[in-house]
């Protein structure tokens, strides 16, 4: 009990005993429980930690936008389906966060995340995105195609005329070039680089359109004065002459043994190799010289453009058009069916219109149009991929590669100093020759094979030269 009743010690210091008497310490009553409450510390000692039982963290540093909300199914006409439901979960989510998503996806699901990385390991990391429990990876976005900006070939084409009427140049199934060079035409061997000298009309006459039947085994030469001449060229020998037209032939087109030729006389004619007479029917739907002449792969429509600014399509059957397409603004001299998806068809227009547009001609709707920035000279389609290459004139002179259907570029080939008025491709659909008015012929390698899906290494035979084709 005495412990019980000793009163507490007093309050002792660790003081030098000179200092003792002069300090005098008057103990305070320990306060009150209810006074505690009242009586806040005023600051709190910097050598003590405070430990909580909760963590709230800083949102403002964190990614919670990675991470999309799933709302529950909401059928039509519900009570959560509202206009004001559906502006409160557009508000609430996130866009690419479905509001009609199924009950059984994941309730969270992690997003990828289109901010920029932090770090060189947080871009490697961003290649990848991953699904939450799902274990799958997306593959890796595929590289652009790379196409060569240089030729890798230039031959010398002296006297090839600077005339955006005219079809010089084209490249047969047997891969022999043909070449349309004053009075004179000139054959150029793809596989051996071997020259032949074709014919010559004569000092009166000049080569306005050259073109070679599908088998690659005659040749069709339009004339100044109209004619149209087919030659077997193993044998380097004519075997037909045609009249008809009243001046200049500037466009040929086979179809099968129909031979169609498009004239200054704004006609066009169709020719049959297998009868005598020089022509078995007349065309007659343009008001200006006709400059641009195709047949359908199916050999069912027949497409022509003149300097009237028109687009035509025929058939067999009618010598009237079925249909007269006028959006162009200038003269159509490109024109291009495509191999890939039948009634599919683009064409060109010149200096002031300077547009390409595409046609769905079972009904004659325009599908789509760009504007290229240049007069547009030819159009080619690629057999191996869907995609198609334009020439240009006025005023870059460039050579440019599109990707169908989004008209997106895949390239831009300069080089030419003049109008590219001239184009042909070759038959395995990866190379391309080009002529202008500066005289020279380059072969660019732009298109993918079929099989490797790869632009063509180029050989020995193909390494960059320069030549003369006469």
């Amino acid at each position: 009990m005495a412990a019980a009743d000793a009163k507490p010690a007093a309050l002792r210091l660790n003081v030098p005993p000179a200092m003792a008497g002069a300090l005098r310490l008057d103990p305070v009553a320990s306060p009150s429980p209810s006074r505690r409450l009242d009586e806040a510390p005023k600051t709190p000692s910097p050598s003590k930690t405070t430990y909580s039982d909760r963590f709230i963290p800083c949102r403002s540093s964190s990614r919670l936008q990675n991470f999309a909300l799933l709302d529950t199914h909401t059928s039509p006409g519900s009570k959560d389906d509202t206009p004001y439901s559906r502006l409160l979960r557009a508000e609430l989510f996130s866009p690419d966060s479905p509001a009609s998503a199924s009950p059984s996806t994941n309730l969270f699901r992690f997003k990828k995340d289109h901010s920029a990385p932090t770090s060189p390991f947080a871009a490697a990391a961003a290649q990848q995105d991953c699904t939450a429990g799902s274990g799958e990876t997306a593959s890796p976005k595929k590289p652009p195609r790379k196409v060569p900006k240089t030729p890798h070939k230039v031959l010398d084409a002296p006297s090839l005329l600077d005339d955006f009427y005219l079809n010089l140049v084209d490249w047969s199934s047997q891969n022999m070039l043909a070449v349309g060079l004053g009075t004179c035409v000139y054959l150029w061997s793809a596989s051996n680089s071997k020259v032949t000298k074709l014919c010559d009309l004569g000092p009166r006459d000049s080569v306005c359109a050259v073109h070679w039947s599908r088998e690659g085994s005659y040749l069709a030469i339009g004339t100044g004065l109209g004619d149209v001449q087919i030659w077997d060229s193993s044998r380097c020998k004519r075997i037909r002459n045609m009249g008809g037209h009243q001046t200049r032939t500037g466009v040929l087109a086979w179809s099968s043994c129909i031979l169609s030729s498009g004239s200054r006389d704004k006609n066009i004619l169709q020719h049959d190799i297998r009868v005598p007479s020089d022509y078995i029917s007349k065309f007659s739907g343009h008001r200006s010289e006709v400059c641009g002449l195709k047949w359908s792969h199916d050999n069912r429509e027949l497409a022509s453009g003149g300097n009237d600014n028109q687009l035509l399509v025929w058939n067999q059957r009618s010598q009237q058009p079925v249909l007269r397409l006028t959006e162009h603004t200038a003269a159509v001299k490109a024109i291009s069916w495509s191999p890939h998806q039948q009634g599919l068809l683009a064409s060109g227009g010149g200096t002031a219109d300077r547009c390409i547009r595409f046609w769905n001609t079972a009904n004659g709707n325009v599908l789509n149009s760009i504007d290229t920035g240049s007069q547009v000279c030819n159009l080619a389609w690629c057999k191996n991929v869907n995609e198609l290459v334009s020439t240009h004139g006025y005023s870059q002179n460039q050579i440019m590669v599109w990707k169908y259907p989004s008209m997106s570029k895949v390239a831009t080939l300069t080089g030419h100093t003049m109008r590219v008025l001239y184009l042909a491709s070759s038959p395995d659909g990866q190379t391309i020759v080009t002529g202008a008015g500066d005289e020279t012929l380059r072969f660019w390698n732009i298109f993918p094979s079929v099989k490797t899906q790869a632009p063509v290494r180029d050989s020995g035979l193909w390494s960059f030269s320069r030549s003369q084709i006469r």
